[in-house]
C-alpha cells in the first residue's frame, strides 16, 4: 500500500537499547558527553569574548568553531537523551525536517571553517609578512560569514530536496537521529531520490577538495617549521 510522506506526522528513531536499565545508562553516558561539550565550548567562547588579548584572527575563528560545535551536538544529542529517558523513538515529521536541516547547516560550516582556520595557520607561518593584508579583521568576517553561508544554503537545498520526495516505506528510521540516507530508503522508489544522491556526490567531492587543502596547508607549515634553524625558533613558530 502506497504511503505519502504529506500522511507521515512522526518518525521512529533508532532505539538503542531494549532492556530499561540500558536505556538509563545511554542517557546518562549521553548526558555526561553533552555537559562535557557544553563545559568546555563555553569556557571557549567566555574566554576569547572578555579577553581582548585574544581578539585575533585565530580566536575570532575558535570562537566560531566553539559556537558551531556547541550548535551541532545540540542537534541530536538532546533528543536522543530524551528518547532513551522517556522510553520512546518518536519523532514528529517537523523535528526531524529540523534536525536535518540544522546538521547539515551547521556540520558543513563547521567544516568550511576548518578549511578557513587552516589558511589562518598557513598565512601566519608561511607568510607572516603578509598575515595583516590577507587576514584583516573585515576579511576575517567575510571567510567566517561565507563558512556560515554556505553551510545555510548546504541545509536548505538538502532538506527541501528530501522533503519533497514522496515516502511509501513506513516511517521507521535505522538511527538515533534523522539522517538523510535513512529517509530515502523510505522513497517510494529508486529513481525519487536521484537528485538527492547526486548533490550528496557532488558534496563529498566538495568535502574532499576541503580536506585536501587543510592537509596540503598542514603540510607546508611543518615544512616551514622544520626549515627554522634554531630550536627556539621552532618553538616560538608552533605556538603562533
Amino acid at each position: 500500500m502506497t504511503r505519502n510522506s504529506s500522511s507521515i506526522t512522526e518518525f521512529l528513531l533508532l532505539a538503542f537499547a531494549d532492556t530499561r536499565e540500558l536505556q538509563l545508562l545511554h542517557f546518562w553516558l549521553f548526558l555526561g558527553i553533552y555537559l562535557a561539550a557544553l563545559l568546555a565550548n563555553g569556557l571557549i567562547i567566555t574566554a576569547i569574548a572578555c579577553d581582548h588579548h585574544l581578539h585575533t584572527p585565530m580566536y575570532f575563528f575558535l570562537l566560531n568553531l566553539s559556537l558551531l560545535d556547541l550548535g551541532s551536538i545540540s542537534t541530536t544529542v538532546p533528543k536522543a537523551m530524551a528518547n532513551s529517558l522517556w522510553d520512546t523513538r518518536a519523532i514528529s515529521y517537523t523535528g526531524c525536517a529540523a534536525q536535518v536541516f540544522f546538521f547539515f547547516f551547521l556540520m558543513p560550516a563547521e567544516f568550511s571553517l576548518l578549511t578557513v582556520m587552516a589558511y589562518d595557520r598557513y598565512v601566519a607561518i608561511c607568510k607572516p609578512l603578509h598575515y595583516g593584508t590577507l587576514l584583516g579583521s573585515r576579511a576575517c568576517v567575510h571567510m567566517a560569514a561565507a563558512a556560515w553561508g554556505s553551510g545555510f544554503l548546504y541545509a536548505v537545498l538538502h532538506t527541501a530536496n528530501t522533503f519533497s520526495i514522496p515516502l511509501c516505506h513506513g516511517n521507521a528510521l535505522d538511527q538515533f537521529f534523522c539522517e538523510i540516507p535513512q529517509i530515502l530508503k523510505l522513497s517510494c522508489s529508486d529513481s525519487d531520490y536521484l537528485t538527492e544522491a547526486r548533490l550528496i556526490v557532488v558534496s563529498a567531492c566538495l568535502f574532499f577538495v576541503c580536506f585536501v587543502f587543510i592537509m596540503l596547508s598542514y603540510v607546508q607549515i611543518f615544512r616551514a617549521v622544520l626549515r627554522i634553524p634554531s630550536e627556539q625558533g621552532r618553538h616560538k613558530a608552533s605556538l603562533t
